[in-house]
């Protein structure tokens, strides 16, 4: 799939056109890269439109890839992925508190929805919010189904007949599959690893934006497309940002039946957002076997000779980090060393490689002087010295070691996640979860207390169940999860879903598997909940939303200019309001458009929704039914920083608006009509 590229990509990265307008309907991550260009280089645009050839002689020619030939990752529909990624979204997420658990207190999110829409739903509300995200996407296998193409600006109805799962007259066929959604993905295609690669690309991307700076993604996936994945992923986090690609052993007695070798893994891809913010990722716990490692002692415990000081990868040039390159002093007897002088004949080391290449301490001056003592000073017979980290028991036992490369431990086995599974149900309903213990120790790695973690391919649940887990041992700051899953339709002919499909049927719920996920985080929690410590709270609960149209009515251009067109569309506009719409789906719909989080706060009172941030610093008033003038001291009084209304709570008085807009502004508040 990598190749020398001679075809062009028709992407908004990749236009053709001399110029791209900031104003054109673009999402928000578009916006916020725009921007970013436009500080750095502010020449190249002009009347708000980027001019191509003042970018090519700002960045200079030698740094721009031949047109025709250049090494990348391509495939058929790649430009196509990336018009999908641009596209906005016209939907929305709505509350569904009788599913949820402990709604109006608990901070987790179930969103029941096809995960790309949620995705983009949730930018302008999380981006660079979230420490950790984990996938468990669809392998590949040629068997397993996923959506495409992603064209979610038609209708349901309208895509089933389009790729032929409904008739001419917009009947749905005996053998549809979720009313069109779902298409088999088999490897007789000829654009088999195109369609997988078309339906990852923007999801990765929307997902990147969600990332804190310091955030980092962990992806399974297994031989079908790890290596696809791999180059897809260099080119969405950048190849710099790449950690891991780890073997994760799954069943150690191997799979019989796979050609040559006994199938004994999968793989786990780890990628930053920018690996350069930290210094490295977390620890893993210690096992009995570890402690035989700490074979050394000092005053003030057991160790083991752990990392050089001198950094030895290619971000730890001198160059790179020039605050990292000073002379360390040795004693002529090895016994001190020093970022002063010693004595007059110290022996002097520097950051430098066997062949010259000068590179820097992983510690800066000030911070090794205050540390000398956590070093081994080691020395060859050919006068080369080096410095060693004291990686000490007591530490590990409490921020855990390193976790090695091959990813590998009994309980990582994908019969524990199945016995997991089985005794939650009393039946294995769901086919090879991942285990609990493999997901833990992800999560300890990739994240910290009080973070806030997401899966958008949430299977049956085991991300959610792993992190409350992990949350019982945690009083204060419990991480939180958004976990998304598509309603994907369980099918009773297939032996693998039958069970499940039957279950579904037994609780009286839709036969679906983001059924079977909710179930078992309530189970999970119900279980976890016998074994809570006294005075210790853990939260259990999640909110559902499920994706819905939006509760405002969309402009569509009339097909053709005529006059009583324009006006029937104008005509419905008089009212924005969809006639479905309720206050407190609006207040969602608003809130998340405004930056909200869905676990913010949300007051529902007379004719007023307030809403406000974890920080309690971004109070803002809703006017969604009506106003009358004798609102106006509460809200003033309240001291929101906002106020958002509808426009047809004024019913036509623009004296009312008016008015409205002039006291606020008098009293410091913003003021905002939709």
């Amino acid at each position: 799939m990598a190749q020398h590229s001679t075809a062009q990509h028709s992407t908004a990265q990749h236009s053709t056109a001399q110029h791209s307008s900031l104003t054109d309907n673009i999402n928000p991550s578009q916006q916020n890269n725009l921007e970013k260009l436009k500080q750095l280089f502010p020449e190249i645009f002009c009347e708000n439109k980027i001019d191509w050839e003042k970018l090519k002689l700002v960045l200079g020619e030698e740094n721009l890839a031949d047109h025709n030939e250049h090494y990348c990752l391509n495939w058929a529909g790649k430009s196509s992925a990336y018009r999908t990624l641009q596209s906005p979204s016209f939907n929305t997420l709505s509350p569904c508190k009788e599913e949820s658990v402990n709604f109006d207190t608990t901070q987790n999110l179930f969103i029941e929805a096809e995960n790309m829409e949620a995705l983009k739903i949730l930018q302008k509300a999380y981006a660079g919010t979230v420490k950790m995200i984990y996938i468990d996407p669809p392998y590949n296998t040629g068997n397993d189904s996923f959506i495409y193409p992603d064209k979610f600006s038609e209708t349901r109805e309208e895509y089933a007949k389009r790729v032929g799962d409904k008739d001419a007259e917009g009947y749905i066929k005996r053998d549809g599959i979720f009313q069109g959604a779902f298409r088999k993905n088999s490897k007789d295609n000829g654009h088999y690893h195109s369609n997988w690669l078309s339906m990852m690309l923007p999801r990765l991307h929307l997902a990147k934006t969600l990332l804190r700076d310091d955030g980092v993604i962990f992806i399974s996936i297994d031989d079908n497309e790890q290596a696809q994945l791999k180059l897809l992923c260099d080119e969405v986090f950048g190849a710099e940002n790449f950690v891991a690609s780890l073997p994760t052993i799954m069943n150690l007695k191997g799979n019989n039946d796979e050609f040559g070798f006994a199938g004994t893994h999968e793989y786990t891809i780890v990628y930053m957002k920018n690996k350069s913010s930290v210094d490295d990722l977390n620890g893993i716990p210690l096992t009995e076997e570890d402690f035989a490692d700490y074979d050394q002692e000092d005053e003030k415990g057991k160790f083991y000779q752990g990392a050089t000081l001198m950094r030895t990868g290619e971000d730890g040039a001198r160059e790179q980090r020039p605050n990292g390159y000073y002379p360390i002093f040795v004693s002529r007897d090895y016994s001190r060393m020093s970022v002063e002088k010693l004595a007059n004949d110290d022996f002097i080391v520097y950051p430098i490689t066997k062949d010259g290449k000068e590179m820097s301490w992983r510690r800066s001056k000030d911070t090794l002087s205050k540390s000398l003592n956590e070093f081994i000073i080691k020395h060859s017979k050919n006068g080369k010295i080096s410095f060693y980290k004291k990686q000490r028991l007591e530490d590990d036992i409490a921020s855990g070691k390193k976790a090695k490369s091959l990813f590998y431990k009994p309980a990582y086995s994908s019969g524990n996640g199945t016995e997991v599974i089985k005794k939650l149900f009393n039946k294995k309903i769901f086919q090879n979860p991942k285990p609990l213990e493999l997901l833990k120790n992800l999560i300890r790695i990739g994240s910290n207390e009080g973070d806030l973690i997401c899966d958008f391919f949430c299977g049956s649940g085991s991300f959610a169940h792993a992190i409350m887990e992990l949350n019982l041992k945690i009083k204060e700051k419990q991480r939180q999860y958004i976990c998304i899953q598509l309603p994907e339709e369980l099918n009773p002919k297939d032996k693998k879903q039958k069970m499940a499909y039957e279950f579904c049927q037994s609780l009286g719920v839709s036969e679906n598997i983001a059924e079977i996920s909710k179930e078992r985080i309530r189970r999970a929690g119900a279980q976890i909940l016998q074994n809570l410590p006294e005075n210790h709270s853990l939260d259990i609960g999640f909110k559902v939303f499920k994706l819905s149209e939006s509760n405002f009515k969309q402009w569509q251009t009339p097909k053709n200019n005529e006059v009583k067109n324009i006006k029937a569309q104008l005509d419905i506009f008089q009212d924005i309001v969809e006639p479905t719409a309720t206050v407190e789906n609006m207040a969602y719909e608003l809130a998340l458009r405004l930056g909200f989080q869905l676990t913010d706060s949300f007051e529902f009172a007379d004719y007023l929704v307030w809403l406000n941030d974890k920080t309690g610093k971004r109070k803002t008033a809703l006017l969604l039914t009506q106003y009358h003038n004798e609102m106006l001291n509460h809200i003033i009084d309240a001291q929101p920083q906002k106020v958002f209304a509808l426009d047809k709570v004024f019913n036509g008085n623009d004296a009312l608006k008016a008015n409205l807009a002039l006291q606020l502004k008098d009293a410091g508040i913003a003021f905002e009509t939709f």
